[in-house]
Order: C-alpha cells, then sequence, then structure tokens
C-alpha cells in the first residue's frame, strides 16, 4: 500500500514547486541587499513552516480533511469579519498582525478552505449524477458558498483575491458539470456589469488602477509610476539579463514592492528572458499536472479540487505575469512560489499537498490513458 501511494504521486508537481521556490529565493538575495536581506530571511523560515505543514495534508486523506471543512469555512468566514476591524495596511484591512515581523491574512487561507468545501458540498448536492448541478436551487446553494467569503474580500477590499475566488469557482463549475448556456449567460451578465461596476461601484483607486492599465503615461509618477518601471526593469533585462545585484531598477530603488508585486521584473532584470520564460514554462506544467490530477482523481471530490486549485495557480500566474508586462490591471497578486509572503506561501504548500495527496490515492485511474 505505501509503495503504490508512493508510486502513484505526480512528483513532478513538487520538482516545479522546488524550482519556483528556488528561482524565488535567488530573486529575493538579490533584491532586499538594501536592508540585510530581511524578507528572504523571513522566507526561509515560513519554508521550514511549509514543508512540514505539506506533508501533513499529503498523509492526511482528503476525503477526512473535506468533511471538517465546514468546520474551516465558518472559522475563516468569522477571521474575515474580524480582519475588518484591523488597522489598514496599504489601504486594505486584509492582515492580523501577529508580532513585529509576522502577520496572518485569512484571505489566502480562505481561498483553499473554500476550495475544499465547496468540493464538498457539490459532492453531496449531485449525489453521484452531475446532471443535479443544474437545478435552480443547487445553483443558489454554489453562489451563495461563494458569495459570502467574496462580500467579505470585498470590504477589505482585496480585488486581487476576489478574481481568484471567482476564477476557481468557474473551473469547478466546468467540470462538476454546468450547464454550457448558464456559462454563456453568466459571461453575458458580466461582461454588461463591467462597466456598470466601472461607473457606479468601483472606488476610486480601482478606476484609476484601471485607467493606468490602459494608459500609464496619464499619471507616470504617480499611479503609472510601478509598471513603468516594471516594463523597463524587464525590457533592460534582454535575453540573459543583468547579473545578480547588478540591474538598475531593482538595485537603484526604482522598482516596489519589488519583493512581492513585482519580484518577476526582477527577475526578468536581472536573470533576463531566458529564466523569465523558464518560470512560465514550469507554471504552465505545474498547471497542466494539476489538471492531470483533476482528470485522473479516483472521485469527484478530488477532482474538483484539483481543478480548483488549479485555477489559483492559473489565475495568480497570469495575473501577476501579465502586470507586470502592463497587459493587466495592477491587483497586488503574488506569484506563487516566487513572491516573499508567509501567508501566501504556506497556502501554495497545502495546494501542493492536496494535489499530491490526491494523486498518491488514484489507484488504477492513473493508466487510464
Amino acid at each position: 500500500m505505501k509503495k503504490r501511494f508512493l508510486k502513484n504521486i505526480e512528483w513532478s508537481i513538487l520538482v516545479c514547486c522546488l524550482i519556483l521556490l528556488i528561482i524565488g529565493m535567488v530573486a529575493l538575495y538579490s533584491a532586499t541587499q538594501e536592508n540585510g536581506n530581511s524578507e528572504l530571511k523571513k522566507e526561509i523560515v515560513w519554508t521550514i513552516i511549509s514543508i512540514p505543514v505539506m506533508i501533513g495534508v499529503i498523509i492526511i486523506d482528503y476525503n477526512t480533511i473535506a468533511k471538517i471543512s465546514p468546520i474551516l469555512y465558518v472559522i475563516f468566514i468569522i477571521a474575515l469579519i474580524g480582519v475588518l476591524f484591523t488597522e489598514p495596511i496599504n489601504g486594505a484591512t486584509s492582515w492580523f498582525q501577529i508580532n513585529e515581523w509576522a502577520t496572518f491574512q485569512p484571505s489566502e487561507f480562505a481561498k483553499i478552505v473554500f476550495i475544499i468545501f465547496f468540493s464538498y458540498i457539490m459532492v453531496k448536492l449531485q449525489n453521484g449524477d452531475k446532471r443535479e448541478t443544474n437545478r435552480f436551487w443547487k445553483l443558489i446553494v454554489s453562489i451563495v458558498i461563494l458569495a459570502v467569503p467574496v462580500g467579505l474580500i470585498i470590504l477589505q477590499p482585496d480585488y486581487g483575491t476576489l478574481m481568484a475566488f471567482l476564477v476557481s469557482y468557474i473551473f469547478m463549475m466546468f467540470v462538476a458539470g454546468v450547464d454550457k448556456k448558464l456559462i454563456i449567460i453568466a459571461s453575458i451578465i458580466v461582461i454588461v456589469a463591467i462597466p456598470l461596476a466601472y461607473f457606479y461601484l468601483l472606488p476610486n483607486h480601482a478606476k484609476t488602477r484601471i485607467d493606468v492599465f490602459l494608459n500609464p503615461d496619464l499619471d507616470p509618477r504617480g499611479a503609472g509610476y510601478n509598471v513603468i518601471q516594471s516594463k523597463l526593469a524587464i525590457g533592460s533585462g534582454k535575453l540573459l539579463g543583468m547579473g545578480l545585484l547588478k540591474g538598475n531598477q531593482t538595485q537603484l530603488g526604482y522598482l516596489y514592492p519589488k519583493t512581492t508585486d513585482f519580484i518577476f521584473s526582477v527577475i526578468g532584470e536581472e536573470m533576463g528572458f531566458v529564466i523569465a520564460m523558464l518560470v512560465i514554462i514550469i507554471y504552465v506544467i505545474l498547471i497542466t499536472k494539476s489538471i492531470y490530477v483533476a482528470k485522473t482523481a479516483k472521485d469527484d471530490l478530488g477532482s474538483y479540487i484539483a481543478i480548483g486549485i488549479a485555477g489559483i495557480f492559473t489565475f495568480h500566474m497570469l495575473e501577476n505575469i501579465g502586470m507586470t508586462m502592463g497587459l493587466l490591471p495592477i491587483t497586488g497578486v503574488p506569484l506563487p512560489f516566487v513572491s516573499y509572503g508567509g501567508s501566501s506561501l504556506i497556502t501554495n504548500f497545502i495546494c501542493i499537498g492536496l494535489l499530491l495527496n490526491i494523486s498518491a490515492r488514484r489507484q488504477k485511474a492513473i493508466f487510464m490513458d
């Protein structure tokens, strides 16, 4: 049993994770020279904490984890309410301050709790028949499960995490067998809602980000400054990069925040197109393997959890890299395993642990293709 368990594990997922982590550590080393590599040292500590957490997630059967997900869901809804009463950091009430150097961001953990709980409820609602997904009241249940955490995250506000929830929900609903007509209707509603939200719902700073995304030169020394510096950094790296500790935008302080939102810009400037493209390729492999785990899972629960995680990784990769190149609006979304951040890192390792957990219990499903 133990031999089959280890043999079935999709080890390539773990390899992708470790390569990204190493590249991120190197980038953080270069980006944090002026403060004695403070963030790098913290990231190493968070990595040491994250690895045993991941191992624990691998060992415990994901069906057992799913059974306690209703409790976890309630706990994190309470946490998302509580964080609204904290002091804002960078304009958002998204973090609990634990001590001088550590913070806790409940919305990061809420993403994976939502995926597990949603998957668990969907399996119960379907009762073995995916056509049940399209029953009106069951669709309403699925929307409510999503709407509660999303509504609280909007109040923070944290639109990047909001989008991560929506993308994972869409991925899971698609695999759960939602009627394609409903997808088309929902798409039309979103298209109509976007301009309405822009004019009547979005706060001024969110509108500014969209305006600057469409034309960074509107405010080159203000809202457009970061994306302009990011594009300069990536462009100046050329094929092989300017070299570690030698990037102009990185080392002279023009790139901000270079350890989180714009870590890919550091990689592009100092390591060049080759390493930047390698990062993208590794993410594509990671996402592809996550989808394969969803396809070969032994049950619908494992399939929904894996595809939800694939949705999160897909959104974070596209949004973070896209915004550093000026292709998407800046939302403050971290790059998994590469950007600095304790809550983000632990959550990502939990995601990897769940994928390995599901793949290890595939039994004969792995031999279907």
